[in-house]
This record gives structure tokens, sequence and C-alpha cells, in this order.
């Protein structure tokens, strides 16, 4: 009993500090306290700065002060990265698909659907590969061909996205008068305009140029992929200013007019729209 009471005398003594002039020991200023005070106070301010400490070592300073923080910071970037690859290579199979179904549309064949890309979520324009290749033998033997012929006997109002394709605003491509109409039963699967001399020739809707290059029949032959798998095709150019993988915008220059290639009588532009693999009239989608 008589330590628990000396030590509690201990703590509650009281003390004053009395702080004094050196030179005429003029008091300055007094402090009273007493152990146990003292001691809450040294306690507080450790506290205080311990948990300053850890809060630099493992927030503000972590990078120079944590051995760990390099390691974590490479593991993070080691997954990030591997996220990121495993991202890339499913848009390059998701391409290379999309890539084909294009390729099997030109030339007439089965398109395959266990896969569908939107223009939107997997065609942006920076992304597409320049290696694509263009299409080097004849534009209309593939386009048009005889696995085609089927299609001259189908009403077009049958398709089943035929609304989804009215909801697209199209612009003309020319300014010019159109000469000959779009008949499936004689072969033509588009429409001709004639315009001046080197007239422009502009893109009907935003799209992604999926080829770019001279056939023998329709010269020089430019195919734009548009949203709502609605495909546009330019004959005859004299010139072609757009490349395989170019995003262009509704109502860019494209091409030059022109009267390239072995089936054209003159000076104009053939026109055809391919929605779902199946010929569309341009005059019932575009106000020419």
């Amino acid at each position: 009993m008589a330590a628990r009471k000396t030590l509690s005398n201990w703590l509650t003594n009281k003390y004053l500090l009395i702080i004094r002039n050196e030179e005429n020991f003029a008091e300055k200023t007094t402090f009273s306290f007493n152990y146990a005070r003292l001691f809450l106070l040294l306690t507080g301010v450790g506290l205080l700065l311990l948990s300053l400490a850890v809060y630099l070592v493992t927030v503000a300073l972590e990078q120079w002060l944590d051995p760990r923080h390099a390691q974590m910071e490479a593991n993070r970037q080691v997954l990030e990265l591997s996220m990121t690859i495993d991202s890339l290579e499913q848009e390059v199979n998701n391409k290379d698909v999309y890539i084909e179904n294009v390729r099997r549309i030109i030339a007439g064949e089965e398109i395959d659907q266990s896969v569908e890309l939107s223009l939107e979520s997997n065609l942006q324009p920076a992304e597409l590969s320049e290696t694509i290749q263009p299409v080097d033998s004849q534009f209309r033997a593939e386009f048009e061909g005889s696995d085609l012929a089927g299609i001259t006997a189908l009403p077009i109002a049958v398709s089943s996205n035929i609304y989804e394709l009215r909801d697209i605003y199209l612009i003309s491509p020319l300014d010019g008068i159109i000469t000959d109409g779009f008949n499936p039963k004689k072969d033509h699967y588009g429409i001709d305009m004639v315009a001046q001399e080197n007239e422009p020739v502009r893109s009907v809707a935003d799209g992604v140029v999926v080829m770019s290059s001279w056939t023998l029949d329709g010269g020089y032959i430019l195919a734009i992929q548009h949203p709502g798998n609605l495909i546009s095709v330019y004959k005859h150019n004299s010139e072609l200013f757009k490349n395989v993988g170019n995003f262009v915008a509704a109502g860019e220059v494209v091409a030059i007019i022109g009267n390239t290639g072995e089936l054209t009588s003159g000076l104009h532009l053939h026109l055809e729209l391919w929605h779902n693999g199946n010929p569309v009239n341009p005059e019932e989608y575009i106000a020419l």
C-alpha cells in the first residue's frame, strides 16, 4: 500500500516551472504540471509522430522507403499488360472474322454467322490493319458472280433488317443525273450517275474503307463499310483518295469521277449499296 501511495503521490504532485529573465530575474511565464499530465502529453505526441511516420512510409514515401513497392508495382504492370494482351488478341481474332466476312460478301460466298461484329464496337479507324489485301480479281465477277444469281429472285423488302437500313441517313455521292437505274435482272446492281469532269465523289455515310484498288471491269473501285452491315461501292473512278483501313466521314471526298474499266460507256459513277450481302436500290435510301 505504501509503494502504491508513493507512486500516486509522485504522479499527482504538482510542480511549477518558472521562466525568468537571466539579467534581472524578472518572471516571464510559469507552467503548472504534474508527471501524470506530462506522461499523457508525451504519449499523445508519440502516437501522433508514430501515425505520421506510418503514413509517410506506407503512402506518401512508399516508393522510396518500402522495399516491396518496386516488386508490387512491377507485378501490377505485368498484370495490366497481360490483360491488355488478352484484349488485343481477342480484338485481332474479331478483326480476322470481320475481314473474312467482308471477303465472303465480295466473293458472293456464305457469311459466317457465328461471330457478329458491329462497326462501332469492333471496328475503330485507328485499329484497322493496313495489311488487308485488296481483291486482285475482277470485282464484278466476284461481287456479282453466279453465286448471287438467286438474289434477283428475292424481293429486297424481305430483309429482316430493312428498317435498320432505313434509319441510316445517306447523302448523295455526286451532284449529277441518273442515267441508268437499279436492275438486278440485267445484272445491274447499282445506279449510274453522270456529272461534269473531275467532279468529286463523296462517301454516302461514315465508315471504313475495305477495298481500294483497280479491277479490269470496274476500273478504280472503292468500297466502304458502314454501320448496320451496309457496304457502298463506287466504280469507274479516275482517281482514289483513300486506302484500305482509312476512316471516312459522311460527305467526305473519296474519289474523282472517271471512265475507267472495260464495263463503262463514258464518264460516270456506278454506285452500289449492299446490305447484309444483298444489293439494294440506292434511289430508295438516298435523296439523289
